[in-house]
């Protein structure tokens, strides 16, 4: 007979031994972005340990667990990989939420948490006695107030947006392009004045709790850090997959400013002066961006490949065939492709932005260190690590035993169990 794992390290008296969980998602990509990933596997390890989870999801929907039910709200889709940006018939809004949503969006907003969030208190305010709690996995809409009046909110934030918004707007090429970022990040402002009203707050690094509380205005003793997981049996070295020579491997879960690809880009180039390199992208190019034309003027389209849409098995063949991974982000709160390219044995050159340091560790011991934004010295750790292939085994060894002796989804579940059961003894008696 299978034995259900304890659900939590800490007693709450009272309190009933299996949850019931709403879980919010306004986006939930399946193969890439880190929201989507956590939705994924967090919910199956909350089901694993005998919880009780319904996944309230926005397009592009989550690739659950057959055991996690979805509900499905759906959006107008104004900003989605086959047509962003594209304006809504007047046929298609049929409730006061897709006026709200096209409203916003017309004014230039990225309109998505602040409606998808009023759709899930119209969804949840007739059954909220189904849950005992509810997850919100950073949508912080305005919504969230009036679900927090029926039951108690748990809110991960995995990173402030505001970073994304700061970062954008430095980045912008042109005065309309700043003025542009200014209005589609203007959602933060939401953001932070929901984050500050919530009771509990979960982020995933320490640095990420320093960034929310200075710039979400929460305050430091609501906030608690649980890391994210990776599965080591999924994320596994393939000894029988042959290296591509040359091959480094990167994740973009979206082409903005703070994924660091141009500098990835500029750093292959010089690399590329010297030696056979090529680049391998999970994710999409986003067309007009920098990354599209700094490819083109550097020259690279023979050697850098966008791969997107493919299972969790085929990027970890992706992992195994490339000598080197790579996170040139400027600012990460956490990573997952970094732990899951470590998981791997893969070795893994990142920044020190963000959280960086704080989850790959040591340089020259489990990854290969370099500072954001500067792809002289990315492009000399390059030429370096593809220079001792001996040092990247050992290196890579070494980030694989980081990860499965700190981080596995089941960790991740049970800590983030001990949140939900401590928000739960704090609200009792409120609802």
């Amino acid at each position: 007979m299978s034995v259900v794992p304890p659900a939590s390290s800490t007693s709450y008296p009272g309190q009933p031994e299996s949850l019931r969980i709403a879980y919010l998602s306004y986006r939930g990509k399946p193969h890439v972005g880190g929201q989507g990933v956590y939705t994924r596997h967090l919910t199956k390890a909350l089901v694993d340990l005998g919880h009780s989870v319904e996944v309230l999801g926005g397009p592009p929907y989550p690739h659950l667990d057959d055991r996690v039910p979805l509900t499905k709200l759906p959006s107008l889709e104004t900003f989605n990989d086959q047509f962003p940006m594209r304006k809504p018939r007047m046929f298609e809004l049929k409730d006061r939420w897709d006026w709200i949503e096209n409203t916003s969006f017309n004014l230039g907003n990225f309109p998505e948490p602040m409606a998808f969030s009023w759709r899930a208190w119209d969804n949840l305010r007739t059954r909220h006695t189904d849950f005992d709690l509810i997850h919100d996995n950073q949508t912080l809409g305005w919504g969230l107030l009036g679900l927090q009046k029926m039951l108690p909110i748990l809110a991960t934030i995995h990173h402030p947006i505001t970073v994304d918004r700061r970062l954008e707007i430095e980045h912008a090429r042109t005065l309309m392009e700043q003025i542009g970022k200014r209005r589609w990040y203007a959602f933060t402002r939401m953001q932070t004045q929901v984050a500050k009203r919530m009771d509990r707050v979960m982020t995933v690094s320490e640095n990420s709790k320093i960034d929310i509380a200075a710039d979400h205005q929460v305050e430091a003793s609501k906030i608690h850090v649980v890391p994210v997981g990776v599965d080591p049996e999924l994320f596994r070295p393939l000894p029988h997959v042959a290296k591509v020579p040359g091959r480094i491997i990167t994740t973009a879960s979206a082409d903005v400013a703070m994924k660091g690809l141009v500098y990835l880009l500029e750093a292959a180039a010089k690399v590329r002066a010297e030696r056979h390199v090529e680049i391998v992208i999970i994710g999409k190019m986003k067309e007009d961006s920098k990354t599209e034309s700094t490819l083109r003027e550097l020259g690279l389209e023979d050697a850098v490949q966008f791969v997107s849409g493919v299972s969790d098995e085929r990027i970890v063949e992706l992992y195994s065939e490339a000598e080197l991974a790579c996170v040139p982000s400027l600012y990460e709160g956490f990573s997952l492709p970094a732990i899951e390219a470590m998981s791997c044995e893969t070795p893994l050159i990142a920044t020190t932005g963000g959280a960086l340091p704080e989850v790959t560790g040591t340089h020259n011991e489990t990854c290969f260190q370099v500072p954001p934004g500067d792809s002289d010295a990315l492009a000399a750790m390059i030429n370096t690590a593809l220079d001792a292939p001996e040092l990247r085994a050992r290196v890579g060894a070494a980030g694989r035993d980081r990860v499965v002796n700190h981080w596995s989804w089941r960790h991740t579940a049970l800590k983030t169990i001990d949140q939900y059961r401590a928000l739960l003894a704090e609200t009792s008696g409120r609802y």
